[in-house]
């Protein structure tokens, strides 16, 4: 029986992925052989990945820490 991932976990394990790929990508991004040049990925490309991944986790563990529920406090101003 296959363990159901939450969606927490599931940003996390896509983050570190995507966090991997930058350690490749910047050690073995490119390289030319006589004249042909290949490229492996798009550098900014990853980072806005992992951009999006990290806020998609901070969005979340925010959601778990608060039990689900957005906590709104109003306040109003009284000239006394």
């Amino acid at each position: 029986m296959a363990l159901k991932k939450t969606r927490l976990e599931t940003a996390r394990y896509h983050l570190n992925a995507w966090l991997e790929a930058e350690l490749e990508v910047t050690t073995h991004q490119s390289y030319t052989i006589g004249s042909r040049s290949l490229t492996r990925a798009n550098l900014a490309e990853i980072r806005k990945q992992i951009e999006f991944w990290q806020n998609e986790v901070d969005r979340l563990e925010n959601i778990e820490k608060s039990g689900g529920r957005n906590r709104v406090f109003r306040a109003v101003p009284r000239d006394l």
